[in-house]
């Protein structure tokens, strides 16, 4: 290198050490830069996760295992959206009545203002179905997904203070707030107040859901009858033993993991269009995907928006909030990340 260098005239030497300097400068300020972003993005999507699981709620599946469609029961048991190895929905009302099992999985999406978190949930059932032979063609269809808004004010713990819950049935909204909640009727009425169940040493909210349409309440204003599966927050995908299993764990999913059901949108094999209508090839009717689930008749909330825009969604359900902000600092949906 001595040689070398001694041979270079001035200006080539000049340029060889800037060179190096620039290419040194770089090196150093990825090392310090790309990892503190990669680490801060990952330090995020750990703690929505977390905050998530911290809410997720004690889950009440009825279950019913007569008629022609049942499965045994196994048509009511929650599970991923591709339980069966892909992403095309005209297989699933098929493929749950196979080999395959249906490990429980719950989607889950955050989004975040200065004073709330809001978290949605989505639980997905292969089959819509009835056990009355007159509704075989008019009320079933293949994929079916129902879910709830868990609403969390931020109050300087880490995973803030449980508010309130809305949940989905059918082609209606229920809202449900805690006991001695502040909050007032504005633009719709609560429903009820929600209930919690202390699960590993933490409170929950409970939700009861339909064997058959699965509509989707605060529990008890849904209960199991007869038969059923007490689905509870865990990490792991768990797979009920039979049709009356009260001790199931579901694992959270994320809604915009990489190659996950948002990416998925664009799939004809899986829906209708990219704004939501899940794919049926069984039937009558269908269902959404979170973000086009709608309330027909709740005034100025859009379709989805309980999910893509729940500040503006609770500020028309509820008045008398404290302090609410509707400026998002995260919110995919919106590509506020």
């Amino acid at each position: 290198m001595k040689t070398l260098l001694h041979k270079l005239s001035l200006p080539a030497l000049l340029f060889v050490l800037a060179s190096t300097i620039l290419v040194s400068c770089s090196k150093e300020d990825a090392q310090k830069l790309k990892p503190e972003t990669l680490g801060a993005t990952q330090a995020a999507v750990n703690f929505n996760e977390d905050l998530a699981y911290r809410w997720a709620p004690v889950h009440y599946q009825d279950v019913d295992q007569t008629g022609d469609y049942a499965v045994g029961g196994k048509a009511d048991y929650i599970t991923a959206i591709n339980f069966d190895g892909d992403w095309v929905g005209t297989n699933n009302w098929n493929n749950i009545a196979g080999n395959y099992t249906a490990a429980a999985n719950v989607y889950y999406s955050v989004a975040e203002t200065s004073t709330h978190w809001f978290i949605n949930y989505a639980f997905f059932h292969p089959r819509d179905w009835t056990d009355n032979p007159f509704g075989y063609y008019l009320d079933q269809h293949e994929n079916d997904f129902e879910g709830i808004e868990v609403i969390v004010r931020k109050d300087g713990s880490t995973y803030g203070a449980l508010q309130a819950m809305v949940t989905t049935f059918h082609k209606d909204f229920f809202s449900y707030t805690v006991s001695g909640s502040s909050w007032q009727n504005n633009h719709e009425t609560n429903d009820g107040t929600l209930t919690v169940e202390n699960y590993n040493n933490e409170s929950h909210p409970t939700t009861g859901q339909e064997a058959k349409g699965h509509g989707l309440k605060a529990y008890p204003y849904v209960n199991i009858v007869g038969d059923g599966i007490r689905y509870v927050p865990g990490r792991t995908a768990g797979v009920p033993t039979g049709p009356d299993d009260r001790n199931v764990s579901y694992k959270l999913v994320d809604v915009f993991a990489a190659g996950g059901l948002w990416e998925q949108r664009n799939n004809t094999q899986l829906f209708n269009s990219p704004s939501g209508g899940l794919v049926s090839s069984y039937g009558d009717g269908g269902a959404n995907a979170p973000w086009a689930w709608n309330d027909g008749d709740d005034g100025d909330v859009q379709s989805g928006e309980i999910a893509t825009d729940p500040a503006k969604m609770i500020n028309i359900y509820y008045k008398n909030l404290g302090t609410f902000d509707l400026t998002y600092i995260h919110n995919q949906y919106k590509g506020i990340n």
